[in-house]
């Protein structure tokens, strides 16, 4: 394995959950079901709140503060008013396809958490194939999203899913390949294993794969400046705009879900996962996936939106060659350079990072024309 440091958690020592915790098979199952939809939607009421707040800040106003103190209990109030709102179906629409969209998007995201590790041994099923697992589940994703605006019968929800259809196969490849050099360096798919691997948080072995597989997430998620899925001023918001009442918050539910998601991945991929000192493993967890997810909502603050053919020609021709390259020189690193000192990976690889991205740079054109705001 590349570099070797102290560990994060020498002074301090968590012991692991047993694999069958709290006391049996099905017991471990029900108890980390219930955890997991619980973290999910605790999480996701926090996170709207905090991006409320965030956005305002960056737009210089105080953001939601009238329901309850600093306005946290505004996502409540807004939950009690989604719910009373009339559930319609557009009388065209195919109505099982319509209703079923909204749950075929959202499962997935709640089978990636299956395989994330809170702590050591405190996840629900430590796959042997962890990392795979979830980008094959993550996928299904955009299925449920291309059912609703196909079931929709709108052609503005048609063509928000179709987009979403086609960030995804572009934006797929460089986030694989930015993963596989994560994966040569520890030589296991387990979550668990790359966690432990990490006696020095990847994003400073890996910085490079660390951008590629940031960049590609937030194209995956539909996030700014990728959030052409649901352009409003191009069109109407996209593939959720025949969506009222609860099918719609299901869609709202899922759009944050999956940031929690990728906040959650990049945390175990590249920031060490729960280890840390002084502090319990999940609450050093829970403190970089709020970190992550503070990123992105600063990005939405400050990049304006794409063009689709500015999204689609920044996959192919900037993130892809830069992945190949990754993957090269790790791969390289691996083989004859196995048991390096840390220090020189980390520098190396950030001057790596700094010339390819500024080199590369100068022959992209993502396209002429003004950028949509």
């Amino acid at each position: 394995m590349i570099a070797t440091a102290p560990s994060l958690n020498q002074n301090i020592n968590f012991s692991a959950l047993p694999p069958d915790w709290p006391g049996s098979f099905w017991l471990h199952w029900v108890v980390f079901s219930v955890i997991i939809i619980t973290f999910i939607l605790a999480t996701v009421i926090f996170f709207i709140w905090f991006e409320r707040r965030l956005i305002g800040r960056f737009q210089v106003r105080p953001g939601p503060n009238r329901a309850g103190p600093f306005g946290l209990l505004q996502p409540i109030a807004d939950v009690v008013k989604i719910l009373t709102k009339e559930d319609l179906v557009p009388s065209k629409a195919d109505k099982l396809v319509f209703w079923l969209a909204p749950m075929v998007a959202f499962a997935p995201v709640l089978m990636m958490f299956a395989v994330v590790p809170f702590q050591s041994g405190a996840l629900l099923a430590d796959l042997n194939i962890g990392i795979l697992y979830i980008l094959a589940v993550s996928s299904v994703a955009s299925i449920g999203i291309f059912m609703a605006g196909w079931g929709s019968h709108n052609k503005y929800s048609l063509i928000g899913a179709m987009r979403d259809v086609a960030q995804l196969v572009s934006y797929e490849i460089p986030l694989v390949l930015s993963i596989i050099g994560v994966v040569l360096i520890t030589g296991s798919l387990s979550l668990t294993d790359i966690v432990e691997a990490q006696s020095v948080p990847f994003i400073l072995l890996q910085p490079l794969g660390f951008f590629i597989f940031f960049i590609s997430a937030l194209a995956e998620i539909n996030r700014t400046p990728f959030d052409l899925v649901e352009a409003d001023s191009e069109i109407v918001a996209g593939y959720n705009i025949e969506y009222s009442g609860m099918k719609w918050a299901t869609l709202f539910l899922m759009e944050y879900a999956e940031a929690l998601a990728i906040s959650a991945i990049i945390t175990t991929l590249f920031l060490g996962g729960w280890r840390g000192p002084l502090l319990p493993p999940f609450l050093w967890f829970l403190i970089k996936v709020i970190a992550v997810f503070f990123l992105i909502v600063w990005i939405r603050g400050t990049i304006p939106r794409l063009r689709i053919d500015q999204v689609m020609a920044f996959a192919w021709k900037f993130l892809l060659p830069l992945a190949f390259i990754n993957l090269l020189i790790t791969s390289l690193q691996v083989v004859f350079w196995p048991e390096a000192p840390v220090w020189p990976i980390i520098l190396s690889s950030f001057a790596i990072m700094a010339a390819l991205v500024l080199f590369w740079s100068k022959f992209f054109k993502p396209g002429g024309g003004r950028i949509e705001v």
